[in-house]
């Protein structure tokens, strides 16, 4: 069967934050003590069955994968604004046809229109009223993971399909949707590629950027690569097209020092 590789990153974050709370309780159960360092300034409390409030770890996983996204809902009748923040780990866009990172990641905090059924309620005006919502980044991460949608569901084949659309991902990115008007600038330093015409089946190569020189990644095979290369993972202009090589996950690196 085939495995998904963003489900993957998903389970091997989440597991690798596991095993390191584990490793930070037994090492407080034998007597030591974690630094104030290793604690989260602000974030949601996790009650302890004592009833004792404890606040959660911050893992080299938090430090390095962790940003922080603001769901802001504006109220047209009051004009009031309710924010809730959430945490993640990595941003799955939506993708089109001969776009781009840039244009995919507007699409991703594009203002949607909440009327009719999908009405907000507000706290204010205690009654469903329209709104206006928005996603923006709050807190961008060290290292930002972008997952490309490329497997839909199509109604009309009850099945799901791949997107071979071409999406241009550029070496140094500009992330320009956050809170604060200054854009956080990254650099490309990995791609995760799917090989393959559908989501059922197929394989998985990497680029990755080591000590400014591209590797490719093919199972037990490596091989040096030119930067031009990386371009030929973009995806196909055409629906139908002999490359099936199309970028899957991006990994770019700030490039502000933290």
């Amino acid at each position: 069967m085939h495995q998904d590789a963003h489900e993957f990153l998903n389970f091997l974050l989440n597991e690798l934050v596991d095993i390191l709370e584990k490793e930070d309780q037994a090492a407080k159960k034998e007597g030591g003590t974690s630094s104030p360092s290793e604690k989260t300034v602000n974030g949601p409390k996790n009650p302890q069955a004592n009833g004792v409030q404890k606040e959660p770890l911050v893992t080299w996983v938090h430090k390095n994968f962790q940003g922080i996204l603001t769901n802001e809902t504006r109220c047209l009748r009051c004009e009031t604004v309710t924010a809730r923040d959430e945490a993640f780990f990595d941003l799955s866009l939506d993708i089109e046809q001969n776009s781009s990172i840039t244009s995919c990641l507007k699409n991703f905090s594009s203002t949607e229109t909440l009327n009719a059924e999908d009405k907000f309620f507000c706290d204010k005006c205690c009654s469903l009223q329209e709104a206006q919502k928005r996603m923006k980044i709050k807190k961008p991460p060290h290292i930002l993971v972008i997952h490309l949608k490329r497997f839909k569901y199509i109604e009309q084949l009850g099945r799901y399909k791949k997107l071979s659309y071409r999406v241009v991902f550029p070496l140094e990115l500009k992330l320009s949707n956050t809170v604060e008007d200054a854009d956080s600038e990254y650099s490309l330093f990995a791609v995760v590629v799917h090989v393959g015409s559908g989501p059922n089946h197929g394989h998985y190569v990497s680029l990755v950027k080591s000590h400014n020189h591209w590797l490719f990644f093919d199972d037990e095979n490596v091989e040096m690569i030119d930067e031009s290369a990386v371009q030929t993972f973009f995806g196909s202009a055409q629906e139908y097209s002999s490359n099936t090589d199309h970028g899957y996950i991006l990994f770019y690196e700030s490039l502000c020092a933290n």
